[in-house]
């Protein structure tokens, strides 16, 4: 008899069944996803009796090389059937891509991102009282995020505002936002009066800078929310200063929905239990480090079973805390991780910025490039090196910008790629 896998999730949703029976909930996803998608049955075909935890741990886990490999139309039976649903709106397709993958196109039923966000929402008392109600939200992203609402041309103001939501940018990477936009996009945001306002942290940041410099407020603003991007708490700590209201951090991807959801850097994530199921497995033998695993729920088209995001969390107490992915953490010669978290420690008290990005040049070698309106303590150097490990270098170095990846994300943590 083989033990259950761990799950993040909480444990009333994967009570213990009889035996080493799957848990209902469960086993009746699994049993829906390999009836809507035949990808599944190609990989690892199922049998007809009771799912046990030796058939689960058999199902190989499904990674985004494999879905860019084998092309999404594999999750289809008749993938004719889904281009007609495109013209006639039934589906719609975002594509999505790391800094170091290949693009992905993720197809979704119509309704499937508004469903997920409004369980999303539930799961988090901040949230939920603008779950199933209109509010009016502002949304300050890259263009490519991940609602397919979001503005790909220069369309003006009232051709932007969807169901009381506002998307505020027409181009991206902030940086180069020249003033006349900043101008519009603050003019707007008091024009709307939002009581929700959600973005990348990095453009939320630099909006903070803009509405400060113009000397206004936005009082209406209730709760931020902190996605598309891994936030520093420098990050929240700029957009603090100018929307005082209750940061919520909400985790996900294009491709699987929401994740998690918790108070920012409270370290009191959890999993959104009605959207997903997240295994957890060990890595690098870390104390309470995990790689996530995710089975997408109430999903019909592209459900995903057991994939693998990339993503590690560290469990804590209080919840989880979201480290960012694999390849965006710093391994010390001694073993133990380097992530944003440990660069917000490292900072030294009076250091303020916009933004920041730590990147790794050569073995020892670092540079700190950061935005800000003053140049940094000294002691920032040696107090980064020293969290990086023995015989590690720091320059500090200010910049005006600092472009995102292609992709249009932002990293704050660069290591050398292995």
């Amino acid at each position: 008899m083989q033990s259950a896998p761990t799950f993040a999730n909480h444990p009333d949703l994967l009570e213990s069944a009889i035996d080493d029976r799957l848990p209902a909930p469960l086993e009746s996803e699994i049993r829906k996803i390999y009836e809507r998608s035949p990808l599944y049955s190609q990989r690892f075909p199922l049998h007809k009796d009771p799912l046990r935890w030796s058939c689960y741990r058999e199902i190989p886990a499904l990674s985004k090389k494999e879905i860019v490999e084998r092309g999404h139309q594999a999750f289809f039976e008749d993938y004719s059937r889904i281009e007609r649903g495109f013209a006639s709106q039934e589906f719609e397709y975002e594509s999505t891509g790391g800094t170091t993958q290949s693009p992905m196109t993720v197809v979704m039923e119509d309704g499937w991102w508004n469903a997920q966000t409004a369980r999303a929402y539930r799961a988090h008392p901040l949230l939920a009282p603008y779950a199933d109600r209109p509010y009016r939200k502002c949304v300050l992203a890259p263009v490519g995020c991940s609602s397919n609402i979001c503005p790909y041309e220069d369309h003006p103001f009232p051709h932007r505002y969807f169901d009381g939501t506002v998307y505020l940018n027409l181009t991206s990477d902030p940086f180069v936002f020249p003033e006349s936009e900043w101008d519009r996009i603050v003019t707007e945001l008091r024009a709307v009066q939002p009581e929700v306002i959600e973005g990348e942290p990095v453009y939320l940041s630099l909006l903070a800078r803009a509405v400060r410099k113009r000397g206004v407020t936005v009082p209406s603003v209730k709760v931020v929310i902190l996605t598309y991007g891994k936030a520093s708490r420098e990050h929240a700590r700029r957009i603090e200063e100018v929307f005082p209201a209750p940061q919520v951090d909400l985790y996900g991807s294009t491709e699987a929905g929401y994740i998690f959801i918790g108070e920012a850097f409270k370290d009191n994530s959890r999993v959104i239990d009605d959207n997903v199921f997240v295994e957890l497995t060990p890595y690098r033998d870390l104390p309470d480090v995990f790689q996530i695993h995710v089975t997408t729920r109430h999903r019909e088209a592209m459900p995903l079973l057991r994939y693998h995001t990339g993503d590690i969390v560290r469990r804590l107490p209080t919840g989880y805390r979201l480290l960012g992915r694999e390849g965006g953490l710093y391994v010390r010669p001694d073993g133990s991780l380097v992530s944003s978290s440990e660069i917000d420690d490292a900072l030294p008290n009076g250091f303020a910025c916009w933004h920041y990005s730590l990147v790794q040049t050569s073995e020892n070698r670092w540079d700190f490039h950061y935005v800000a309106d003053h140049v940094a303590p000294k002691p920032l150097e040696t107090s980064l090196a020293a969290m990086l490990g023995p015989g590690s270098r720091v320059v500090a170095l200010r910049r005006r910008f600092i472009a995102p990846a292609a992709s249009g994300k932002f990293s704050l943590l660069k290591p050398l790629v292995k």
